[in-house]
C-alpha cells in the first residue's frame, strides 16, 4: 500500500498542474480503485469519506488531463496481420569482426555458425555469425577503406550494436503500418534467396544510429541467411571449454540522453504497436552519485522486451557531476544506443562458474549486499532454492517479490570504451528487471568508473575533480 504522504504529493501535483507525475503510484491506484479490499483500507481511517473524495477527484482530474492510466496489463493495439515473434539476431559493427567473434566464442561459449566475406564473394563487408542456444550475434567489419558509413560509425561509437533484428510474420504489412505512422524506412522490404529457401527483410531507423531489421523466414533451411556459408575455420580449443549454458535473448536495453526516454518509448508504441510492460523512476533507482529512469516496452505477445533508460541526478545533485553509467555510456558511445543485452539461462550457477573459468570478467558487488539480502529474505514468503553462499561466492544478484525471484549478473564492458556490456539472467516466476538490485549495481559500476577517472565531483568554481 502507498502512504498517504505519497498520495498527497500526487494530489499536490494535480492541483498545481506540476509537470511531475508519480506514475508508479497512479498506475497502482488505477488498479487499487477496482480493489474493494484496498478501497476499504483507505476508507477505514477517521477521514475515510475525505479520502474517497480525494481519490475520485484524482481520477476526474486525470481523465480531464487526458492521462491514460494502466496497470501495464493493457497490451494496447494488436496488429490485424503480422506480428513480432522474437529477437532474431543482433549485429555489431566492429573494427575486427574475426577477433570480436573469437572473443565471444572463447569467453562466452558461442560457436561459429556462418561466414560471409571475400571467400564467399562479398567484397565490401565481412561478417562472422556466432550462435549459442537461440542467441545469434553477427560481427561485421568493412573490408575497404572507402566504406564511409561503417568507418564513421566506428570512429563515433567504437565497437557497438548497430542493429537489433526481430523475427516477424508478414514483413510487408508491419513495414507499411510503421511507414503510415511516421517511421523512417532505411531499406524497403527485399528478398534474399538461395538453394535453402528465401528470406524477406526490411530495415527501420530507431533511436540514435541504431536500426531494426525485420526478418521473415519462409521455411528457410540455411545456416543463417542466404549468402552466408559455413565457417572457414573452427577453433579446436572451443570443444575443450565448458558450456556457457545461455539459451535466448531475454531483453535488450537502450540508453538515451536526458529527457529522451519517453519520446523513444512513444516511438515504439506508435510505430511498432509495442506497449509499456514495466517502469521504474529515479526515486527508486538512485545512490549518492547515480540514478536512472527506465520504461520497458514489449510486443503484444511479450516475447520481445526492450528497456529504455535515461539518466537522472543522484541524491547529491548539488555537488556531483555524476557520470552515471547511462551518462557515461552516452558520452563514450557518442549518443543513444544499445547499452546491454541480457541472455537467459536455466542454470545460472553452472553458467557463471563456466564463464569465469573461460576468463569472462563480471562486475563485483559489495559483500554488504548479501548481508542485507539475507535480512530481507527473512521477512519474505519467497524461498530461494539456490544456495545463498554460492550466489555470494559468484556475486550473483537476487531480486524478488511476492510471486517469485530472479538471479542476474553483469559483465564488465566487452570493449575498451565503457559502453556495451552483457547480462546473464535466470527467472523464477519473476518478470521484473532487477530494480531491487540497481543500487548494488550502481555501486559496482561507480567503483569501476572511479578507476577509470569518470566519477567526478563539481567544485564551487565549476571544475570537475576526480574523486
Amino acid at each position: 500500500m502507498y502512504s498517504k504522504r505519497r498520495v498527497k504529493r500526487t494530489i499536490t501535483c494535480i492541483f498545481f498542474k506540476h509537470i511531475y507525475w508519480d506514475e508508479t503510484l497512479l498506475r497502482n491506484l488505477s488498479f487499487s480503485l477496482n480493489s474493494s479490499t484496498y478501497f476499504r483500507v483507505l476508507s477505514s481511517s477517521n477521514s475515510g469519506r475525505a479520502w474517497n473524495f480525494i481519490l475520485n477527484f484524482i481520477f476526474k482530474q486525470l481523465k480531464a488531463e487526458g492521462y491514460k492510466m494502466t496497470t501495464y496489463t493493457d497490451r494496447g493495439e494488436h496488429h490485424d496481420h503480422g506480428k513480432f515473434i522474437c529477437f532474431d539476431h543482433i549485429t555489431f559493427w566492429v573494427g575486427n569482426a574475426k577477433q570480436a567473434a573469437s572473443y565471444y566464442c572463447n569467453k562466452l561459449g558461442f560457436e561459429p555458425l556462418a561466414y560471409q566475406g571475400l571467400e564467399t564473394g562479398c567484397r565490401d563487408v565481412v561478417s562472422h555469425v556466432v550462435k549459442q542456444g537461440k542467441i545469434m550475434y553477427v560481427f561485421a567489419s568493412a573490408l575497404n577503406p572507402g566504406n564511409k558509413e561503417m568507418g564513421e560509425h566506428l570512429v563515433k561509437h567504437g565497437d557497438g550494436a548497430r542493429d537489433i533484428a526481430f523475427t516477424v510474420e508478414n514483413c510487408d504489412y508491419l513495414v507499411q503500418k510503421a511507414r503510415e505512422r511516421g517511421a523512417i524506412i532505411v531499406k524497403e522490404p527485399y528478398v534474399l534467396e538461395d538453394n535453402y529457401g528465401r528470406v524477406k527483410l526490411a530495415v527501420l531507423q530507431t533511436y540514435g544510429d541504431t536500426t531494426h531489421t525485420f526478418v521473415e523466414r519462409t521455411a528457410y533451411k540455411g545456416l543463417f541467411l542466404p549468402g552466408f556459408h559455413p565457417p572457414l575455420h573452427r577453433d579446436p580449443l572451443l570443444a575443450k571449454l565448458p558450456s556457457g549454458l545461455l539459451n535466448f535473448i531475454d531483453h535488450v536495453v537502450g540508453n538515451q540522453p536526458d529527457d529522451e526516454m519517453v519520446p523513444v518509448v512513444e516511438w515504439y508504441q506508435k510505430n511498432l504497436l509495442f506497449h509499456r510492460f514495466w517502469s521504474v523512476d529515479d526515486k527508486q533507482l538512485q545512490t549518492d552519485f547515480s540514478a536512472l529512469r527506465s520504461i520497458v516496452v514489449a510486443n503484444y505477445e511479450e516475447t520481445v522486451k526492450m528497456p529504455i533508460n535515461e539518466p537522472a541526478m543522484g541524491k547529491r545533485k548539488s555537488q556531483i557531476q555524476a557520470k552515471v553509467f547511462t551518462y557515461e555510456y552516452v558520452e563514450y558511445y557518442g549518443g543513444p544506443g544499445v547499452q546491454h543485452i541480457a541472455m537467459n539461462t536455466s542454470d545460472i550457477i553452472t553458467a557463471i562458474r563456466n564463464l569465469k573459468e573461460r576468463g569472462m570478467e563480471f562486475m563485483c558487488v559489495p559483500d554488504t549486499y548479501y548481508q542485507l539480502l539475507r535480512k530481507n529474505l527473512q521477512h519474505s514468503q519467497v524461498k530461494i532454492t539456490e544456495d545463498l553462499d554460492i550466489l555470494e561466492e559468484l556475486k550473483i544478484l537476487v531480486d524478488f517479490d511476492e510471486s517469485g525471484y530472479l538471479l542476474q549478473i553483469f559483465t564488465k564492458p566487452v570493449q575498451d570504451r565503457p559502453t556495451v556490456f552483457l547480462e546473464v539472467i535466470q527467472r523464477h516466476n519473476h518478470q521484473g528487471f532487477g530494480a531491487g538490485n540497481f543500487k548494488a549495481l550502481f555501486e559496482a559500476i561507480e567503483a569501476d568508473q572511479n578507476a577509470r577517472g569518470n566519477l567526478t565531483i563539481l567544485t564551487p568554481n565549476g571544475v570537475s575533480n576526480h574523486i
